[in-house]
């Protein structure tokens, strides 16, 4: 498994029902490239989203970076929506998985 975490904050001043069409767009997507695996997003309290995108490895994860469409929405991100972005991406070195047995 390789995982994206993308978090960021949007600008105060952006136009949300057009934020929300172009996310649900790449989320959408996304979804089609080869090794894709899931998608979720988290909002805390202070405004922060952490997004986590999982891939089959990191090859996949390359490609959809390369997606001209995906790129292009980076770019107006970039311009029109983000106020800052951390993007950070790799293979786990460690994960530890529960589940309750009935």
């Amino acid at each position: 498994m390789f995982l994206v975490v993308f978090r960021n904050r949007k600008r105060a001043d952006i136009d949300a029902a057009a934020y929300s069409a172009d996310a649900q767009a790449m989320e959408d997507l996304a979804a089609q490239q080869p090794g894709y695996l899931g998608f979720k997003s988290y909002t805390a309290d202070d405004g922060e989203v952490v997004a986590l995108s999982e891939w089959e490895d990191e090859a996949a994860a390359l490609a959809w970076r390369r997606v001209a469409h995906h790129a292009e929405m980076q770019g107006k991100g970039r311009a029109e929506y983000y106020e800052n972005y951390t993007l950070f991406a790799g293979t786990p070195t460690r994960v530890h998985h529960f589940d309750r047995q009935a």
